[in-house]
């Protein structure tokens, strides 16, 4: 049970280590910069925040609340952002954080479009999610791009598994070969169709 309890505390950890690596890149975006391109080819700075506050918002109907996905509908699609970003972000990026901690949570089981998934791992993409992201926004706005050692390994770790098939979603591009070296976040980037 201590296993457990410590796998649970160091997942919540990751998690809102990620939400606060974002966090600081949606604050680091500069007033000019919400409309600039992003690694992730069909989104503006604006589209990739909007895609990881609307995933923030589902956090709390599906963990706290048991919805489906069929139950939320449309209450995310399109743009969550409004006037202000930042502030939108921050609360959504709360709210989450705050669902996946309440005790007893990650014992849950959640309703995806795909069908059920153990909460846990439902907060596992999501960290995975907001890692990589976090990358994709700094490479954005020109922010530093080393990602913390902790959350690549973890990112890493959690997306290995199943990457290969990531592209067929159509939402990953196919994976690339990492440049030389053993760097763990050129092979988790690599991985997910990054270079």
């Amino acid at each position: 049970m201590a296993h457990l309890e410590q796998d649970v505390t160091t997942l919540l950890n990751r998690h809102s280590e990620a939400l606060a690596l974002f966090t600081d890149r949606v604050h680091a975006v500069r007033p000019d910069q919400w409309g600039e391109p992003t690694p992730c080819t069909e989104w503006s700075v604006r589209d990739l925040v909007n895609h990881l506050t609307a995933e923030q918002l589902w956090v709390p109907d599906l963990v706290t609340d048991g919805a489906t996905t069929a139950d939320v509908g449309d209450a995310y699609d399109g743009d969550v952002l409004g006037k202000d970003p930042r502030a939108v972000w921050d609360a959504a990026a709360r709210a989450a954080r705050k669902a996946f901690a309440a005790p007893g949570a990650l014992e849950r089981t959640v309703w995806l479009s795909y069908g059920e998934t153990p909460a846990v791992a439902y907060c596992a993409q999501m960290t995975t999610d907001a890692v990589v992201h976090a990358w994709d926004l700094s490479r954005a706005i020109g922010a530093p791009e080393r990602l913390p050692d902790e959350l690549v390994n973890f990112a890493l770790d959690e997306v290995t598994p199943y990457a290969s098939g990531l592209s067929k979603t159509g939402l990953f591009a196919p994976p690339v070969e990492p440049p030389p070296g053993d760097s763990h976040q050129a092979r988790l980037l690599a991985l997910l169709g990054r270079a």
